[in-house]
């Protein structure tokens, strides 16, 4: 009798724990198909990286140059989207239908950060399992949804749009201002800053007016969700220009350095105008009378904020790049090139985080900080530091690039905030390039006034074609895409991303032909001295010495200051 009470005992202690350990299996195999979907995604992703650069192989031994790296990329990206959004899946996201209690107060148009699911002690999980106790669970807000039946990789394959700003973009726009080539950008400088500034911001505010009007002709249901200060944040998002594939052929081509300098100067300045600007027209629209009036107190505070931020971003930019190299000159940590590169590379991520912790603009500021980097910093490196640190980004730069464009195209199919409007996405190419054109023409006019020698019409051309869309304005449209207007706003600014790298970029060859633009004019590169205490550093490591009387030419050039990589 005594051992059927100890036996009935322990068969119930162990049916118990069967039953407890029961849900933490489930909740393991749970954790487990959202690691292999993760993975599953991440290998999408490397794969197409993969293939894009074989591809590019291909191309360049065959010497394919009507599709440049960045259009292949999106091109394959859209194929793969098309394919995980058609081709179905098992793995259906599983949801249950919540109402918040009543008595509760939430915002509707700014949701609460978290939802705390409360499962009370009486009820089971799934039948057959014993009540369980009470337990809380915590679900962190993701947006808005539009498709219930979306499937986990569906889900997967699209991105927090924070990563975009704090992770792929910080390389790309150091990468812009540590590679940049300071002799012909100086000289060009007043055309690249009235370019960049002046007409960003003009080119924003006629995008913007434009869409306006088009917006008040189009049906009610979308005109009614678009204000002015919401076509004018599209203007402001579309401005930038991306003409990587352009500048790519014009190094092959060896265009005029003039000209080259001029379109990647501007590039480089108007991603963070554009970044600025934005954040000014959201800071107006904060000051602005919602009684429909203009408010002049909110304009001017507009203005104020985009030059003090802007001013206060390219500051923080600079006084990092400059504490960097004086940490490289009067400190011995050149004799350890590995850590050498490692203080170059968080000290340079530090400008933009900075800057983002001060509520400035962190893409100005590591622009600034990379310019800075490369003006002091570089020639206190060591050799090894030097080579691995334009290395490290010149890769990065190339791999974040690539995977934004790739991303645009597998977005297209599979990030569910998209919204489809063919009147609103003609007028959106039709007002971008309309905007281009007002950013060139008239400038450039003004700029020939006092500029010698002036800019000729078929450069103004070729600055007009060089207007391709990229990584920033798809970064800034699709960091907010709550309401139908911001998502008709992802929408277009990808389609216009994908037509312009695609098309325009295919065609850049055929451009300066048409143009007649001079190619073979000489390398755009800039010469490396290379600084006078390293002279004796290569006799000592066995390595050839550098011409000697080179290197002093170059240094009475250049006076206190070295040149450094192009």
């Amino acid at each position: 009798m005594n051992r059927n009470v100890v036996f009935t005992f322990f068969l119930f202690c162990f049916v118990t724990i069967c039953r407890g350990s029961g849900t933490d299996i489930a909740l393991d195999a749970k954790a487990t198909l959202l690691h292999r979907i993760d993975s599953l995604n991440l290998l999408i992703y490397t794969c197409l990286l993969t293939l894009t650069v074989l591809t590019i192989w291909v191309f360049k031994h065959r010497r394919v140059s009507w599709l440049h790296e960045t259009g292949l990329a999106v091109i394959y990206g859209l194929i793969v989207g098309a394919i995980i959004r058609y081709a179905g899946s098992t793995n259906h996201i599983t949801h249950i239908n919540v109402n918040p209690e009543p008595g509760t107060t939430y915002n509707l148009s700014v949701p609460p950060d978290m939802l705390r699911f409360h499962f009370p002690a009486s009820l089971p999980i799934t039948p057959g399992d014993s009540p369980i106790a009470n337990k809380t669970y915590a679900y962190s807000f993701r947006g808005e949804i539009v498709n219930v039946e979306q499937n986990e990789i569906d889900l997967k394959a699209t991105f927090d749009p924070e990563i975009f700003f704090n992770i792929i973009l910080p390389p790309i726009i150091f990468h812009a201002g540590y590679c940049l080539k300071r002799k012909y950008f100086f000289r060009n400088l007043g055309a690249i800053l009235t370019f960049a500034m002046v007409g960003t911001a003009l080119s924003a505010l006629v995008i913007g007016a434009l869409m306006y009007g088009c917006v008040q002709l189009m049906p009610a249901s979308l005109a009614s969700s678009f204000t002015f200060l919401d076509t004018l944040y599209f203007g402001a998002l579309i401005s930038p220009t991306d003409p990587l594939t352009v500048l790519a052929i014009f190094s092959q081509l060896k265009v005029d350095v003039n000209l080259y300098a001029m379109i990647f100067g501007e590039s480089v300045l108007n991603d963070a105008v554009a970044l600025v600007l934005s954040g000014a027209i959201q800071n107006y629209e904060t000051r602005y009378s919602h009684d429909g009036g203009f408010e002049i107190s909110g304009f001017l505070g507009a203005i104020g904020d985009f030059i003090g931020i802007f001013s206060l971003s390219l500051l923080v930019g600079a006084l990092m790049g400059c504490l960097t190299a004086l940490m490289t000159k009067f400190t011995h940590v050149r004799d350890w090139p590995l850590l050498e590169s490692a203080l170059f590379v968080l000290m340079s991520y530090a400008a933009f985080l900075i800057a983002e912790v001060c509520e400035l603009t962190g893409v100005v500021a590591v622009l600034f900080c990379g310019i800075c980097q490369a003006h002091y910093t570089y020639n206190n490196l060591s050799s090894d530091s030097r080579n691995r640190t334009k290395q490290l980004f010149e890769l990065l730069n190339f791999l974040a690039e690539n995977f934004i464009f790739t991303y645009i195209g597998v977005s297209m199919f599979t990030f569910p905030k998209h919204h489809f409007d063919p009147w609103f996405i003609i007028a959106g190419f039709i007002t971008s390039m309309l905007g281009r054109a007002v950013n060139i023409y008239p400038l450039s006019f003004l700029l020939n006034l006092g500029r010698k020698p002036p800019i000729p019409v078929n450069f103004q051309h070729m600055l007009f074609f060089s207007g391709l869309r990229g990584a920033m304005s798809f970064a800034l449209a699709i960091r907010n895409t709550v309401s139908e207007a911001r998502q008709a706003m992802l929408t277009t600014t990808s389609m216009i991303v994908i037509a312009t790298v695609v098309l325009q970029g295919g065609a850049a060859t055929h451009a300066l032909d048409y143009l007649r633009i001079p190619t073979g004019q000489g390398s755009n590169e800039e010469s490396e001295a290379l600084p006078y205490r390293d002279l004796y550093h290569a006799t000592d490591t066995g390595e050839s010495p550098p011409d000697i009387g080179l290197g002093l030419r170059n240094l009475h050039a250049q006076g206190a200051f070295y040149q450094i990589h192009s």
